[in-house]
Formats: structure tokens, C-alpha cells, sequence
């Protein structure tokens, strides 16, 4: 089992920047790959970022693009999501995700219990 807890969300100005945090405990988490995922009110949650198990490979979606950027601590079982630029489309619950394999697919196996990121105009 691997528990995954997010921190850093808060209320920020558009056009400003928040780094958000996961911290994976448990067995083999610092080698899963790890995802950043968003659910804004009344609409599906969506895939935002992935980093791989060793750090090397990254994907975004192409709404954030140049303006997010997702990394992996020395130890492997901490990802981040620094988030530039931000505008009140970004308004939304932040859900970190591990899994094994799971790079390609985005279909994880273990999720934190989310942060709000609430961006005002």
C-alpha cells in the first residue's frame, strides 16, 4: 500500500505562482511513476502532468505547457508541481497519483486526498 499526501494549494492572484507537493510513503513508492491530476467544480477530473519512476521522462497536457512544471525530489518519493503563470482556469482540487508502470497509461493505482488551488482574476 502507498499513501500519498499533497500540500501547498491556497488562493494566489492570476499570473501568479504555488508549488504543490506529494509525499509517497510505503512500500516501493520511490519507485512508481508519479502524476499530477485537477478536478474543477462540475467537471471530470483531468490528467495534468506525469514524471516517470527515476525522473528523466515528464508529459503534460498541452493547457499547461510552459507554464507547469513537474519534478521529483532527491529521494524519488516526492514530486512536485510548480505551477507559473497561473489563471483562473487552473481553479481547481489537485489529486497526486503513483502507480507502477504507469507512464504511458495515466491510470494509477493510488491517489492522495487532493489540494485546492483557487486562482482569482
Amino acid at each position: 500500500q502507498v499513501q500519498l499526501v499533497e500540500s501547498g494549494g491556497g488562493l494566489v492572484q492570476a499570473g501568479g505562482s504555488l508549488r504543490l507537493s506529494c509525499a509517497a510513503s510505503g512500500r516501493t513508492s520511490s519507485s512508481y511513476d508519479m502524476g499530477w491530476f485537477r478536478q474543477a467544480p462540475g467537471k471530470e477530473r483531468e490528467f495534468v502532468a506525469v514524471i516517470n519512476w527515476s525522473g528523466g521522462s515528464t508529459y503534460y497536457t498541452d493547457s499547461v505547457k510552459s507554464r507547469f512544471t513537474i519534478s521529483r525530489g532527491s529521494a524519488k518519493n516526492t514530486v512536485y508541481l510548480q505551477m507559473n503563470s497561473l489563471k483562473p482556469e487552473d481553479t481547481a482540487v489537485y489529486y497526486c497519483a503513483a502507480g507502477s508502470d504507469r507512464f504511458y497509461s495515466q491510470k494509477f493505482d493510488y491517489w492522495g486526498q487532493g489540494t485546492q488551488v483557487t486562482v482569482a482574476s
